[in-house]
C-alpha cells in the first residue's frame, strides 16, 4: 500500500489530500478567514462571573467573550499540579472578575456563543499528548488489544526513564502511536519538553490578553498526524509551507 500526500496552499484557503494507491482517501480544507481556534491557549481576563450558571465570560482577544463553566476549572496546588475533588467548586470560589487566567479553547465559536474554555492544557506531538500539569499517563481508547496497549505503557515508561523525566506533566499515548517505540516517544517527550518551556515563558512574560501558543496550520497537522512508512510522496504548491514542513 503506498500513500501520497497533496498539499494546495493559497491567499485564500489550505487544501489537503491523502491519496492512497491512486484514490483519494480524505480531504481537508482550511479557509484562513475562519481558522478555529481549538487548541490554542491564552492569557484571558474574567470579564463577568455568573453564580447562576456556575460559569464565567473571559476575555481571550477575539470578537466574542469566551465561556468557561465551573466543571473545566481545576485548582492547581504548590508544585503546580491539578487538583481534583469529588466535585466542582463553585464557581464564584474560583473566579473573580479582573482576575487573569491560562485558558486553552476546547470548542470554536458558534452563531452568537463564543469559544468554550477549559484550564486542562494539553500539547499534542505526533505520538503523544502532553498534560503539563498532570501526573496522569494513559492509552488512547483506540488502540485495541490489552497486549499493545501494555506495550505501548512500557515503552513509554521506557523513554521516561532514559529522558530522566522529573515528573512534571503526563502523558496520552495517540492512536497513531500504535507500533511505536521508544525512541519514537522519546523525540516527541524532547519536542514537547522545549514546546511547553516557550509556552511557560511567554505565560510569565506577558501581563495583558495575548495567544501564548497557536495551534500549528492544516499543512503542518498533517505533517504531524498523517505522515507514516507508506507516505512515499508528498508535493506542496507554495515555497514558505514546503520550508516549514522541511523544518
Amino acid at each position: 500500500m503506498s500513500e501520497e500526500i497533496l498539499i494546495n496552499v493559497t491567499a485564500m484557503e489550505t487544501r489537503v489530500a491523502l491519496i492512497e494507491n491512486g484514490q483519494l482517501q480524505e480531504i481537508f480544507i482550511e479557509r484562513h478567514s475562519h481558522r478555529g481556534h481549538v487548541g490554542d491557549i491564552f492569557y484571558g481576563k474574567v470579564i463577568r462571573v455568573m453564580p447562576g450558571m456556575e460559569a464565567a465570560f473571559v476575555d481571550i482577544g477575539l470578537e466574542k467573550a469566551a465561556f468557561i463553566h465551573a466543571s473545566d476549572i481545576a485548582e492547581i496546588d504548590a508544585d503546580g499540579f491539578e487538583t481534583r475533588d469529588e466535585g466542582p467548586k463553585p464557581i464564584q470560589q474560583l473566579l473573580r472578575e479582573g482576575q487573569f487566567i491560562v485558558v486553552q479553547v476546547a470548542k470554536d465559536a458558534i452563531g452568537t456563543k463564543g469559544a468554550r474554555l477549559t484550564t486542562n492544557l494539553t500539547l499534542p506531538s505526533r505520538n503523544l499528548v502532553y498534560l503539563p500539569r498532570s501526573k496522569h499517563l494513559g492509552i488512547s481508547q483506540r488502540i485495541a488489544g490489552d497486549a499493545e496497549r501494555q506495550r505501548l505503557l512500557d515503552q513509554i515508561g521506557h523513554c521516561l526513564e532514559q529522558e530522566s523525566w522529573d515528573g512534571h506533566g503526563g502523558f496520552i499515548v495517540r492512536t497513531a502511536a500504535e507500533g511505536a517505540c521508544a525512541e519514537e516517544f522519546c523525540e516527541d517527550v524532547r519536542y514537547l519538553r522545549r514546546l511547553w518551556r516557550k509556552v511557560k515563558q511567554r505565560i510569565e512574560r506577558t501581563n495583558k490578553i495575548s495567544t501564548v501558543y497557536g495551534e500549528a496550520p492544516l499543512y503542518m497537522r498533517i505533517t504531524r498526524d498523517l505522515i507514516t512508512t507508506r507516505v512515499e510522496r508528498i508535493r506542496v504548491d507554495n515555497e514558505q509551507s514546503l520550508g516549514e514542513i522541511q523544518q
